[in-house]
């Protein structure tokens, strides 16, 4: 993202594009295509603005929604979305909510504006025994400043938040009503290049694999932890780009899938990693429709921006949240050649996203305001789409 105030992810309208590609026997890839069905939205009017959101894992029918200064709010969404519960800042050390995930009957919820100055970082633990009747279990805050709530996970009794400026943080969350810091970990900042821009480096989007932890660095690449002991976190690679070298880049998220990474990067798209060798990530494809020729800084003027990602087994396809460009879906069945096969909204309209999940069938992408940088985006809200693969 740019800088700690990268607003580069903002989304569409209601309207849908579809784009259907196939293969030949020949290059043995499978007849695949994306559509996507609108079915409802969430407007948001007032305080707050949605910056991404989840299903419920357990198959339950509620949507948490991270809501950045309005808190958490929570729908049920068996039928009409209906808004049960929220939990406001004032029970979150007045910190903005702004990314989360959800282990058993708990949500954790990443805190700390992103686009604040001399914020923190928090966590904020929420018992979903009974959504409707969420309660906050229990809050963390960081002390040191320039932080911020990037995303968490959580792998048995611990979280580990992304804290922007501030690195990772690993948190035992054994005890929610007794939450505590047992290690940090700031990787080096000169990587990959030995001038660095600091405001630049925030630790973001995160995922688990065994023992290790992929850590998407901001312009500070993506770097490979070893967590195997959770009070003393390792890095044991890192990555980025030679291509990029010298130019504006932003490693926002990324997903797992056995030897492969799917990293979004920003104005510049999708990477495809072999992360069979932790220590030696090498790039398997890219794609780039959005500034093939890397001439200069296209990120005020490019049509998509890569953010919340998710990789769909099911149909071997990449959904990425795309800023004004909403949605797209991106096949890896051959991860050499990754193309797009769908997509949802249009470049030209004034509407944009940050977050995107998938849950089953059900693509949720959250739409943030703007005030024009690096484009303009007007409405606020979350919108359900039907996923149809074939």
């Amino acid at each position: 993202m740019f800088a700690r105030i990268r607003p580069s992810h903002i989304g569409a309208n209601v309207s849908l594009l579809i784009i259907a590609w196939s293969w030949s026997a020949l290059t043995a890839q499978p007849i695949t295509s994306a559509k996507f069905e609108h079915l409802y939205d969430i407007p948001f009017k007032g305080t707050g603005m949605p910056v991404t959101m989840i299903h419920d894992a357990t198959n339950r029918p509620f949507l948490y929604v991270a809501a950045k200064e309005a808190g958490l709010v929570i729908y049920d969404v068996k039928g009409a979305p209906q808004r049960v519960q929220a939990i406001p800042i004032a029970q979150l050390g007045s910190m903005h909510v702004m990314s989360l995930s959800q282990a058993g009957s708990r949500l954790y919820l990443a805190l700390g504006n992103h686009w604040g100055k001399s914020e923190v970082a928090g966590l904020a633990v929420i018992d979903v025994t009974k959504p409707a009747a969420a309660t906050v279990a229990g809050l963390w805050k960081d002390t040191e400043v320039n932080g911020a709530g990037g995303a968490v996970v959580v792998a048995g009794r611990h979280a580990y938040l992304a804290a922007m400026g501030n690195g990772l943080v690993v948190l035992d969350v054994g005890n929610p009503a007794a939450i505590r810091a047992v290690s940090r970990l700031k990787p080096d900042l000169a990587f990959p290049d030995s001038r660095f821009d600091r405001a630049k480096i925030n630790a973001r989007g995160l995922a688990i694999e065994k023992n290790l932890l992929f850590l998407c660095y901001d312009a500070g690449g993506v770097r490979v932890i070893d967590i195997a002991d959770p009070k003393n976190p390792k890095e044991i690679g890192r990555y980025s780009n030679p291509a990029m070298n010298g130019k504006p880049r932003a490693y926002n998220n990324i997903a797992l899938n056995g030897t492969l990474a799917y990293v979004s990067v920003d104005y510049v798209g999708l990477e495809v990693l072999n992360i069979s060798n932790p220590s030696a990530i090498k790039l398997v494809s890219w794609w780039n429709p959005w500034n093939p020729k890397l001439d200069g800084l296209r990120w005020f003027t490019s049509p998509g921006h890569a953010n919340e990602i998710a990789f769909d087994e099911k149909s071997k396809t990449v959904l990425m949240s795309a800023g004004r460009s909403d949605l797209v879906a991106v096949i890896v069945a051959d991860p050499a050649k990754p193309r797009q096969v769908g997509s949802i909204g249009e470049v030209e309209d004034t509407q944009a996203t940050w977050g995107m999940s998938l849950h089953g069938d059900t693509v949720y992408l959250s739409y943030i305001r703007t005030l024009g940088i690096p484009f303009r985006a007007d409405w606020p809200g979350v919108k359900a789409y039907r996923y149809a693969r074939k």
